[in-house]
């Protein structure tokens, strides 16, 4: 019988079927960090259960972080308090932490694929609902609640009903300018919050099979804003040149070997998703959100939608915009490029490709967070700190950072932040704050414009990306 490549790594995990009921499935990678573990923990001690496979867990620090001066204490009480929870215990229970100044540390979905720890066919769970951009190397991933996340420290398994099955399918030729962030906010905004509510999502078509495996996991970390339970990308050279060579990765003929089952995983010709969607990548243009979830998304050049709906309504009247508005020119004081969405170096040299020789708007604070002690490394080996610092702009250090307001990076309440996040849910960012999404290019451009642009109409943009 014909498989999908989620039925494959599904089928593979799966340690017993309860007639007429879940399925138990085996979890293979399990990472935590400060925000949800405490209570898992906390239950577990309680009813004296010990750690099953502590192997299996890998714990960063990056939610709660500061992003400057990460060597002193942290001033924050709520965040110091959790962070200290995590070092204790991870400690207790033997549990591998990468911690504040570790030299792998840095947000949990940048250090899983960076340091080889994500591979192909796995299944990854995380107290995150943005597990799901794991999802970017062929891997069953998504993001679970404190009691899941206790179920799995207990037993590495999990009881779960299997998810239906959608494909997103992009064909054709992007336009130069249009970038991984773009597209899944196209698909998101054509398909709605919702549309992927009850499914685990394949992207398929030429497109994704040209993304870098950075553009692969911005799509794959977005798949849980249009409800989806996690999305998937068939694993390929690409990914397996990426995997190569990586800390934790196997070496040798270990990973020879893997690379031959690895290979496997891809859906068959004949397999039936239950739902379907197909775009042209043509119509994709830069795109902004508007509103106040990332549905509410429309291309750079178009105005506002004119809905009559109370919700809709509600939502612009946060954002202080008005039916019928263009974005174009709306001037912004803030800008974030970083989170578990678009803060790998990739994004960072597009970013620096575009501000080279120019100069950041002096109305702007902008914002540049690397996912981790990695990519802040990189961007220092590679002269792009150089590149930011002429241009006006200042790095921090890793962590969440203004994606939410679990930290010192707020924005201010009424202002408005062109930001590369995933999230722009009502005080996501700060208290009243204002969030529009977009990719590292379009906050790029808003950083030295002081406004929003089209970059499309920028020729000397196109030809850096």
């Amino acid at each position: 019988m014909a498989k999908t490549l989620f039925d494959k790594v599904w089928d593979k995990h799966v340690v017993d079927t309860i007639k007429d009921g879940p399925q138990i499935v085996y979890i293979d990678k399990h990472l935590i960090h400060e925000v949800t573990s405490p209570q898992a923990f906390n239950e577990l001690s309680e009813r004296t259960i010990p750690i099953f496979r502590p192997q299996q867990i890998v714990a960063t620090a990056d939610h709660n972080t500061p992003t400057v001066d990460q060597h002193l204490p942290v001033k924050d009480t709520l965040s110091r308090n959790q962070l200290k929870q995590l070092t204790e215990n991870c400690s207790r229970n033997n549990i591998e932490l990468y911690g504040l100044g570790h030299e792998y540390n840095g947000i949990v979905h940048v250090i899983g694929p960076e340091l080889g720890i994500t591979q192909p066919g796995m299944t990854i769970v995380c107290g995150d609902s943005h597990t799901s951009t794991h999802g970017a190397f062929g891997t069953i991933a998504f993001g679970i609640g404190t009691s899941q996340v206790a179920q799995v420290f207990a037993s590495q398994c999990l009881l779960m009903n299997k998810p239906k099955k959608l494909r997103v399918n992009v064909h054709g030729k992007l336009k130069k300018g249009v970038l991984p962030k773009d597209v899944i906010l196209y698909i998101i905004a054509k398909l709605g919050t919702n549309s992927g509510t009850g499914y685990f999502c394949e992207y398929a078509g030429n497109v994704f099979e040209e993304m870098s495996m950075e553009g692969r996991m911005t799509v794959c970390n977005m798949s849980i804003e249009m409800g989806a339970r996690g999305g998937m990308i068939a694993p390929d050279e690409t990914t397996f040149e990426y995997v190569k060579g990586r800390k934790f990765a196997p070496k040798g003929a270990d990973f020879d070997k893997k690379v031959a089952y690895w290979k496997t995983l891809k859906t068959d010709q004949d397999a039936v998703f239950d739902l379907e969607y197909s775009f042209d990548a043509a119509d994709i243009e830069p795109m902004i959100t508007y509103g106040t979830n990332p549905g509410m998304g429309i291309k750079i050049s178009e105005a506002i939608p004119s809905l009559d709906d109370a919700s809709f309504e509600k939502s612009l009247a946060y954002m202080n915009f008005q039916k019928g508005e263009k974005l174009l020119n709306k001037p912004i004081n803030y800008v974030f490029i970083g989170s578990c969405t678009n803060s790998r170096i990739e994004d960072f040299r597009v970013a620096a490709n575009y501000v080279k020789g120019k100069q950041k708007a002096p109305n702007v604070h902008a914002w540049l967070v690397p996912g981790s002690q990695q990519v802040a490394k990189q961007i220092k080996e590679e002269g792009l700190e150089t590149i930011f610092i002429a241009a006006g702009f200042k790095l921090r250090q890793p962590g969440c950072s203004a994606c939410l307001a679990m930290n010192d990076d707020k924005i201010p309440e009424g202002e408005y932040c062109v930001s590369t996040s995933n999230r722009n849910f009502e005080g996501r960012q700060g208290q009243g704050a204002r969030t529009i999404l977009a990719s590292p290019l379009v906050a790029a451009s808003t950083a030295v414009a002081g406004k929003i642009i089209n970059v499309l109409e920028e020729p000397s943009t196109l030809e850096l990306v």
